[in-house]
């Protein structure tokens, strides 16, 4: 009979036990051995012979993390695996999405290229910078929507003013959702870039006076985008600044821009763990989600339920 078996790379292994606990399964045993050079070579301790097997990696600090996916979905490919599934919470090169200048490379479309030459059947990811890069695979893949534990949160925050701040222009139907579902205001903080992880002007398209904003995006690199973000929403007028990002890579200076920054609090996923603790830092678990979304796929079930679409709540 065909089990599921979940598995964890080294980058992942915290969220993987909280999947395990919730899906009711313990953690699968595999051996992730390193050559004095650095190089990865996985070994799965127990068989997974006509097996589901999910194996989860989020891949920050890319280019290690990746490698160790690829080699552990070749792995169980070879071990006789009846499906191999992907679950990257945090799909790294996802912010190289297009080509927006000569001579780039397209990252994540070469990731998603990787990880089906590898033998992936199914991915299972969260929140990808561009929800587009679904469209780069050709075998499914279920995208998650951290709305499902952000809203929630939100709630029961019961801030009176309640007003959305989306960071960019390109996150404003993103934000436009949570927006309509609390029937609340939205603002754009429009910026322009010199170069990556730096900002040459930034300006607040709406009122936020008096309003209580809560800022809302994918990634918090080195937070200096979000500290300077809520310091002009903050200047226009606004009462409280807060923000919720899914997946916290806090590179850099991060935490020091954050703690430094005039941001209430900082809410984050468990996509990635944090390298340090931060009074103004909140970890929320994405961990029942996957395991749901890992049941189902097993069980050739719908995750349809997992989403809070886009609707007003009702008074």
């Amino acid at each position: 009979m065909q089990t599921a078996k979940i598995f964890s790379g080294t980058g992942s292994q915290q969220l993987a036990e909280a999947i395990c606990a919730r899906y009711g399964t313990k953690l699968g045993k595999v051996n992730i051995q390193k050559f004095s050079d650095g190089e990865i070579s996985p070994i799965f301790l127990e068989s997974v012979r006509g097996d589901y097997v999910f194996l989860v990696q989020s891949t920050f600090s890319p280019a290690e993390n990746l490698i160790e996916l690829l080699l552990m979905i070749d792995a169980a490919r070879r071990a006789s695996a009846y499906k191999v599934i992907a679950v990257l919470p945090y799909y790294g090169y996802a912010r190289q999405d297009r080509k927006d200048r000569p001579r780039v490379a397209i990252g994540s479309k070469l990731v998603a290229n990787m990880l089906v030459a590898a033998g992936a059947d199914r991915v299972i990811t969260m929140d990808l910078h561009a929800p587009q890069i679904q469209g780069y695979f050709d075998i499914p893949v279920d995208h998650l929507d951290s709305h499902a534990v952000f809203i929630p949160y939100i709630e029961n925050l019961r801030l009176e003013n309640l007003t959305f701040a989306a960071p960019d222009v390109g996150a404003t139907n993103r934000i436009r959702e949570i927006a309509s579902y609390f029937n609340a205001e939205m603002v754009i903080c429009d910026k322009h870039r010199k170069r990556a992880n730096e900002i040459a002007s930034m300006v607040v398209i709406g009122d936020v006076t008096d309003r209580d904003v809560v800022i809302i995006d994918d990634i918090c690199d080195t937070g200096g985008t979000l500290a300077k973000s809520a310091g002009l929403l903050k200047e226009k007028g606004a009462r409280s600044v807060r923000a919720l990002i899914t997946h916290p890579v806090l590179s850099g200076k991060a935490y020091e821009n954050i703690e430094n920054s005039v941001l209430e609090e900082l809410i984050v996923c468990d996509t990635i763990p944090l390298r340090k603790e931060s009074p103004k830092i909140k970890v929320l678990s994405v961990a029942e989600l996957f395991a749901v979304a890992i049941r189902n796929a097993y069980e050739n079930k719908s995750i349809t339920s997992l989403f809070i679409h886009s609707q007003r709540r009702d008074k």
